[in-house]
C-alpha cells in the first residue's frame, strides 16, 4: 500500500514537469526565441574574445585585481571593443580556458542558435565531436611549439594537456603521441584508405569538357559496405564534397575521383547523387543492397507532430444505453417481433446493438423495420445489418449522443499500426468496436474513394499519405498526386524530393492540368510496360520477389536492373478528369487498374460525385476495395459499394468500408491540415535527392517531331548511330530501352528518339506502345544511314 502511495506522489510531482516539457518540445515560437538568444550570446563571445587576442597586451594586466572592482571603477578603461564586460569575457575564454582554440566550441554554439532559430540543416552532436577533439588537440599542439606563445593563444588548457604528457612522456614523446592522435582522427574523419592514397599521387587524364576522367582499369575498388560509400558522399567537411557536373551530354560516362585537387566543393544537398538514376548500385556482391543507403540518415516523422486529443475511451452513459434498448424492443414488439436476447458495443461514433430474434422470426421483417426504429429512438444514421456475418445475430446501429473525435496520434502510436508487417501499411481509424482499423493497400490493390462535399474525403485521403509517410523510407514509395482544385494536396509540395514523382521537365510535382494528367497516366503505363519487361527479365511474378533478388545482387544493374519502389496515384476529383478528358483519362487508369498490381503501382481515387457516368464499370471491376462517407441519396451509395447503407452515415469521418466482400463502419482519423503541414516540414527539412523520382517521358502526338524532316545529319545527337543500333537489334524503340542502354536522361533519350523517327528508323507514336521498328537488321540501317 505504501509503495502505491509512493507511486501515485512520484507521478503527481513528474506528471505537470512531463508536460511542460512536452510543451517546450513542441512550440515552435520557443525554440526560435532559444535559438535567436543562443546565437547573438554565442556571437558575443566570439566578438569579444576576437577583440581580445588583438587588445590582450593593455588589458589583461587590469584583470591582476579584483574584477568586481574593476568593473564598477569608472577611471579603469578597456581597449576591448565590448568594454569591460567583452575584456572580462574574452579573458576568460582565451587565457582561462581554451587560447585562440575558442572560435570552434563559440562557432559551434552559433550554428546551433541558427538551427533552433531558423532551421538550418546542421547536425549539432556529430559535429560537437569533432569539435572537442580538435580544440584539445590545437589547443594542445600550440602549448607544445617552442615558440613560447603568450597565455592568450595557448590557454590554461593548452598549457595544463602539454604540461601533464611532457612530464608523464618527455617532450618528444608528447609530439609523438600528438601527431599519432591527430593522424588517426584524420584518417577515421575522412574515412581514408589505402585506395585513396594511391590514386591522389596518380593525375587523371584530362577531358577538355568535363575535366578529369579515367580509364575503367582505372577506377576505385567499390567498398564491401554500400553503407561506407554514403558515409563518404556525406562527410560534413564541404571541402571533401565535389561540385555538380553540369550535364553537357557527354560521349560516354564520366567517372569523377574525388580526392582530386580539382574537384570544388558542392552544397550538401547534391553530393551523394551521380545524375543519372540508373547508376550502378555501389557495394560487394557479399554484401545486400541497401535502397535506404542514399539517405541513410532519413528520419521518420515522430508522432510528436501529431495533436494530442484529449477525448479517452469512448463512453456512453447506462441510461442512455439502457433507453435505446428498451425502445428497440417495444418498437419490435408492436410488430409482433420478440427477441431473446440483445447486447451493445459501444464505439467511438455509433452502438452497435446486436439482437438474436426468437425462432421462427424472419430476418427481412426486421430489416423492414428501419425507419419505424429510427424514428422510435429520435436518431438519424440507424442501420441494420442483418445478419452480422459470422455471428448469427441481427446489428442496429444507433449514433450515440456525443460521437468522439478519433485522433490520427492514437491510431498511429497503437500497436497494431507500430508492429505491422504489411506492404503499404493505411490507417484508416476505428471500428464500432473501437478497435484501430489498418488495411494493406498492396493487397487492396487499388482503393475508391466517395462522398458528399464535406463528409470526410479529403481528411480520409490525408490519414492515407500520413499512414505512408509515417511506415515507408522516401526509398520504398513515390506518390503521383493529381489535384484539380489545386488547393487540397499543395502542402506536400515541401515533400518533393523526398517522396513524388513526376514528368521530367515539369515544375510542379502536383499536378493540376488537365493535359498533364492524360501525359502522367500515360507515363505510368509506360513505366508498367518497362517493370514487366523487367520482372520478365529476372524470371519473377511481382515486385517484392524482383526486389528480394535485387538487393540480394542476383541482378546485375548493367542490364538495366534497378530497385522498384511502390508508386501510388492519388487522384482527387476524379469526376471533374471525367468531365473534361473522359476516355482519355478513363483509358489508361482501366489499363493501371487491371495490369499495375504485381509491380508495385497502386491508384486511389476520390471524387464526390459516384455517378455511374464517373465511376463506370470498369473502373469498378478493378476497385475491389472501396470507402464511402455519407451520401445524398441510396442510388449513390450503390453505385459506390453495390449496397445501401452509406446514405444512412451521420458525416464527419463516419465511413463504410468495403474490400470486396462485407461492409465494416469506421471512424475515419481526424487529421487536421495543421499536422499535415507539420509532417511535410519535418520531412522536407532533411536531406533530400537531388530532384523527384522521373517518371518516363511521354511524348503525346503534338509532342513528336513527325517525319517533317526537322532534324538533319549535323543537328543530330552525338549518340544516333549507337541509339539506332541498339533499337535496331533489339527491335523496340522506346525511350527507356536508351536510358538504360546508353546510360541516359529522359529528354536526351526523348530527343534521340524524334530523330530516329524522323530518320525513318521509328514508327510514329502509338499511346503506351513502343514504336514500331522499321529497320530489320544492321545492315539495311547502315545502307539508310549512308543514303543520308
Amino acid at each position: 500500500m505504501a509503495k502505491k502511495a509512493k507511486t501515485s506522489s512520484t507521478s503527481s510531482v513528474l506528471g505537470p514537469i512531463t508536460q511542460v516539457w512536452s510543451d517546450v518540445k513542441t512550440n515552435k515560437s520557443l525554440h526560435a526565441v532559444f535559438g535567436i538568444s543562443l546565437t547573438f550570446i554565442a556571437g558575443f563571445a566570439w566578438l569579444s574574445s576576437m577583440s581580445s587576442l588583438l587588445s590582450w597586451s593593455a588589458d589583461y594586466s587590469s584583470f591582476e585585481g579584483n574584477f568586481s572592482q574593476i568593473l564598477w571603477d569608472p577611471e579603469v578603461q578597456m581597449a576591448n571593443t565590448f568594454g569591460k564586460l567583452g575584456a572580462a569575457v574574452g579573458f576568460y575564454l582565451t587565457v582561462k580556458s581554451f587560447g585562440w582554440t575558442f572560435l570552434l566550441p563559440l562557432t559551434w554554439l552559433i550554428l546551433l542558435g541558427l538551427k533552433w532559430g531558423l532551421h538550418i540543416p546542421f547536425k549539432p552532436l556529430t559535429w560537437l565531436r569533432r569539435i572537442l577533439v580538435w580544440t584539445f588537440l590545437l589547443g594542445m599542439g600550440t602549448a607544445l611549439l617552442p615558440f613560447g606563445f603568450s597565455d592568450v593563444y595557448v590557454g590554461n588548457l593548452g598549457h595544463y594537456l602539454a604540461f601533464w604528457s611532457s612530464q608523464f612522456m618527455g617532450v618528444v614523446g608528447a609530439w609523438f603521441a600528438w601527431l599519432t592522435i591527430t593522424s588517426a582522427h584524420v584518417v577515421w574523419l575522412f574515412k581514408m584508405t589505402p585506395q585513396t592514397w594511391r590514386k591522389a599521387k596518380e593525375p587523371a587524364p584530362w577531358n577538355d569538357e568535363l575535366g578529369p576522367e579515367d580509364d575503367d582499369e582505372d577506377l576505385e575498388p567499390l567498398p564491401d559496405d554500400p553503407a561506407e560509400e554514403v558515409e563518404w558522399n556525406l562527410g560534413e567537411d564541404p571541402l571533401e564534397t565535389p561540385d555538380p557536373i553540369l550535364p553537357v551530354a557527354p560521349p560516354q560516362p564520366v567517372v569523377v575521383d574525388l580526392p582530386l585537387e580539382t574537384v570544388e566543393p558542392i552544397p550538401l544537398q547534391s553530393e551523394v547523387f551521380a545524375e543519372n538514376e540508373e547508376e550502378a548500385p555501389k557495394g560487394s556482391l557479399a554484401t545486400a543492397y541497401d535502397p535506404r543507403a542514399d539517405l541513410s540518415r532519413y528520419q521518420f516523422p515522430k508522432l510528436s507532430l501529431l495533436v494530442d486529443m484529449p477525448v479517452g475511451n469512448a463512453k456512453v452513459d447506462a441510461e442512455e444505453l439502457e433507453a435505446n434498448k428498451e425502445r428497440i424492443i417495444e418498437t419490435l414488439r408492436n410488430y409482433k417481433i420478440e427477441i431473446s436476447k440483445i447486447k451493445a458495443a459501444v464505439g467511438p461514433t455509433v452502438t452497435l446493438y446486436e439482437i438474436v430474434p426468437e425462432a421462427g422470426i424472419r430476418i427481412s421483417k426486421i430489416k423492414s423495420l428501419e425507419d419505424d426504429i429510427a424514428l422510435s429512438l429520435s436518431a438519424l444514421g440507424i442501420r441494420i445489418i442483418a445478419p452480422i456475418p459470422g455471428r448469427g445475430t441481427i446489428g442496429i446501429e444507433v449514433p450515440n449522443r456525443s460521437p468522439q473525435m478519433v485522433s490520427m496520434k492514437a491510431v498511429l502510436s497503437s500497436e497494431k499500426f507500430q508492429n505491422t508487417t504489411m506492404d503499404l501499411p493505411i490507417a484508416l481509424g476505428k471500428t464500432i468496436s473501437n478497435e484501430v482499423f489498418v488495411a494493406d493497400l498492396a493487397k487492396m490493390p487499388h482503393l475508391l474513394m466517395a462522398g458528399a462535399t464535406g463528409q470526410g474525403k479529403s481528411v480520409g485521403l490525408n490519414a492515407l499519405l500520413a499512414s505512408i509517410l509515417y511506415k515507408k523510407h522516401p526509398s520504398e514509395v513515390k506518390f503521383v498526386l493529381v489535384d484539380p482544385k489545386k488547393v487540397e494536396l499543395t502542402l506536400y509540395n515541401k515533400i518533393e524530393r523526398h517522396f513524388l514523382a513526376k514528368l521530367p521537365g515539369t515544375e510542379e510535382a502536383i499536378i493540376t492540368d488537365t493535359t498533364k494528367v492524360i501525359h502522367t497516366l500515360n507515363s505510368l503505363c509506360i513505366e508498367m510496360d518497362d517493370r514487366y519487361d523487367l520482372l520478365k527479365d529476372a524470371m519473377v511474378r511481382n515486385i517484392k520477389e524482383y526486389n528480394q533478388k535485387f538487393t540480394s545482387r542476383k541482378l546485375n544493374p548493367e542490364e538495366g536492373h534497378r530497385y522498384l519502389p511502390y508508386i501510388i496515384l492519388v487522384i482527387d476529383e476524379f469526376a471533374d478528369l471525367i468531365m473534361t478528358a473522359g476516355k482519355e483519362v478513363e483509358t489508361p487508369i482501366a489499363r493501371l487498374a487491371q495490369l499495375a498490381r504485381a509491380i508495385g503501382i497502386h491508384l486511389i481515387i476520390a471524387t464526390q460525385r459516384p455517378s455511374v457516368n464517373v465511376i463506370t464499370g470498369i473502373i469498378k471491376a478493378n476497385f475491389p476495395a472501396r470507402i464511402a462517407f455519407k451520401v445524398s441519396a441510396k442510388i449513390d451509395s450503390r453505385t459506390i459499394l453495390d449496397a445501401g447503407g452509406a446514405e444512412q452515415l451521420i458525416g464527419k469521418g463516419d465511413m463504410l468500408f468495403s474490400a470486396g466482400n462485407d461492409l465494416i463502419r469506421l471512424q475515419c482519423a481526424f487529421l487536421d491540415t495543421p499536422e499535415v503541414e507539420d509532417i511535410c516540414e519535418f520531412i522536407g527539412s532533411q536531406q533530400a535527392y537531388p530532384e523527384a523520382y522521373a517518371l518516363p517521358e511521354y511524348s503525346g502526338e503534338e509532342g513528336g517531331s513527325g517525319g517533317g524532316g526537322n532534324y538533319s545529319a549535323d543537328e543530330r545527337d552525338a549518340l544516333f548511330v549507337d541509339a539506332a543500333r541498339i533499337v535496331v537489334q533489339s527491335q523496340q524503340g522506346s525511350a527507356s530501352l536508351l536510358q538504360r542502354k546508353l546510360k541516359l536522361g529522359y529528354n536526351r533519350a526523348g530527343r534521340l528518339i524524334d530523330q530516329l523517327e524522323d530518320a525513318g528508323i521509328l514508327g510514329p507514336f502509338e499511346g503506351s506502345k513502343a514504336r514500331q521498328v522499321l529497320i530489320q537488321d544492321e545492315h539495311h540501317l547502315m545502307e539508310r544511314l549512308n543514303g543520308q
